[in-house]
């Protein structure tokens, strides 16, 4: 961590570690100027405005729609107030992802809300959220994307029974290794998977809503006319909305994934913004009129004792295609597991380049330019909490701690404005949209410790064993001689396994590297402003 000799934000920062061979003396030249025909070893934009899109799209868009309208329908009472719910909280992650678009283009580093609360409210802060994120919060999320993966796929070679415990983890497994190696080979196989799979998933939702619509057209939209809809077969308190809403923000979560990868997009403060713009309100569409779509063909009793309603939807009404279904939900979670792996990795190359993570993981390789050591982090620590844990009594915490990360990310916002009103702002938003959004999330935190105090007492003593980490791992600077070198040891030996060097440090201006050239003439330019 912070107490190793070298730190990738050094003024040696494109340089390994000391050591008595530097690992870079046996690797090909990558550090001439990009003139003479070699490319800097530096992360590499390649992520445009429809990648970017897909990005987005294909976080949130994963096994959500699928599993949360048996719950939002289960805490709100009726069809129609869960509609509603759903409409509501696609409004609320606008909100959200208005508040990172003005952070993302004025704080223009990777690493999302890690980034911009460490910029904000300093190292511990910034490390506590770090740690819950690293630890729990997207292992066990990818988890269980893997695993429903798993369970999709595996259903029609066992369709009497639940599928193996076995089987389902190492295919499971399987899937993890295939997509990390693709992440680690290529950021632009990556992306083009996301894209194609995102463009899959819609296209399976699309299929949903078109049926949806035909079945209105022949006249079965019982459930969906208002004195039905909002006929409540139970008055919700507030505390089970506040669960409502939670189930549902469950669905949109993923909404600030591209703040991840800011530095490997396109022009990003343009194209930032504009996927974001693009990307929310498609999803909430989709959403609402897929929800719609299912009580076209389910009453709300059905909905609620279906454990997987899209295939429910599609045995009522797709009869010998049905089969279409759980294949689309598998390639949803395929692309989502892509998203995930790909936005995860790059929080931990942002802690490590901080100082808050072991220097290795801010190396990417000298030759394909990606976060090797960060993916295999990533992809060992979601092996983990799959084998040996309760990944669907994690997920309760997970929810909770994610919800949180929001809400102080968005608070730190107001605060940039207090403290740097003068700072350049490409993006301004209304204040009333970060205050909006936290009477909203206030709601929600109060009443969640309300009606579920235990899951979010453990939630916070998840983030809060962070500190003793941190006081021992990054603010003790003078750490014995011995640690030092062990460190420095096992950090050489990740280096040659893994073939990575810090990379080489790009302008500031929209982080897209330029020759030697441009940078001279971009100085001048400065001075004459």
């Amino acid at each position: 961590m912070a107490g190793e000799s070298q730190q990738p934000n050094s003024s040696n920062s494109s340089s390994p570690i000391k050591g008595p061979t530097s690992p870079t003396q046996h690797l090909p030249n990558t550090t001439t100027n990009p003139d003479n025909g070699t490319e800097k070893v530096t992360l590499k934009k390649e992520i445009g405005l429809v990648s970017a899109c897909a990005i987005i799209i294909g976080n949130i868009i994963g096994s959500g729609i699928f599993i949360s309208p048996k719950g939002v329908l289960e805490h709100s009472g009726s069809v129609g107030l869960a509609l509603i719910i759903w409409v509501i909280g696609g409004g609320v992650s606008a909100l959200g992802s208005l508040c990172y678009a003005e952070l993302g283009v004025a704080i223009p580093k990777s690493g999302g809300d890690y980034s911009y609360v460490t910029e904000i409210f300093g190292g511990l802060a910034g490390f506590l959220l770090l740690w819950s994120a690293v630890l729990i919060m997207y292992p066990t999320s990818l988890a269980v994307i893997t695993l429903t993966f798993s369970n999709y796929v595996l259903q029609p070679v066992f369709p009497d029974c639940i599928p193996p415990y076995n089987a389902s983890r190492v295919l499971s497994i399987v899937c993890l290794l295939l997509l990390t190696w693709v992440n680690s080979t290529s950021v632009r196989w990556a992306t083009r998977i996301q894209d194609i799979f995102t463009a899959g998933k819609l296209l399976a939702l699309g299929l949903i809503i078109v049926v949806g619509f035909m079945q209105i057209f022949k006249g079965n939209y019982e459930e969906l006319k208002p004195t039905n809809a909002f006929n409540f077969w139970m008055v919700p308190t507030v505390g089970q909305l506040a669960l409502a809403f939670l189930q549902g923000s469950f669905a949109f979560s993923g909404w600030n994934f591209l703040n991840y990868v800011t530095e490997e997009l396109v022009d990003p403060r343009r194209n930032l913004p504009r996927a974001i713009f693009i990307s929310i309100p498609l999803v909430t569409f989709v959403y609402t009129f897929t929800n719609i779509a299912y009580f076209t063909a389910m009453s709300p009793q059905e909905l609620m004792s279906s454990n997987a309603v899209a295939v429910t939807f599609g045995e009522k009404l797709l009869g010998y295609f049905s089969w279409i279904m759980p294949v689309s939900v598998a390639l949803s979670t395929f692309g989502g597991i892509n998203g995930y792996l790909f936005t995860s990795s790059r929080l931990c190359f942002s802690g490590a380049r901080e100082g808050h993570l072991p220097s290795l993981l801010a190396m990417i390789h000298f030759k394909y330019c990606t976060p090797v050591p960060a993916l295999l982090v990533c992809c060992g620590a979601t092996i983990i909490i799959m084998l040996v844990g309760d990944t669907y009594t994690l997920i309760n915490y997970v929810s909770f701690i994610n919800y949180l990360c929001y809400g102080v990310t968005i608070i730190g916002l107001i605060v940039l404005r207090w403290k740097k009103p003068k700072m350049f702002r490409p993006i301004k938003v209304n204040l009333l949209v970060p205050i909006t959004y936290l009477m909203f999330w206030a709601f929600l935190l109060i009443f969640s410790f309300y009606s579920e105090p235990i899951v979010c007492g453990v939630g916070l003593i998840i983030i809060l064993t962070g500190v003793p980490v941190f006081f021992l791992g990054v603010y003790w600077k003078q750490k014995p001689k011995c640690i030092d070198s062990f460190i420095e040891s096992m950090t050489y030996c990740g280096q040659k396994v893994c073939y990575v060097v810090y990379p080489q440090p790009v302008p500031d201006e929209d982080l897209i590297p330029c020759n030697d050239t441009q940078v001279i003439e971009n100085e001048k330019s400065l001075k004459i402003q």
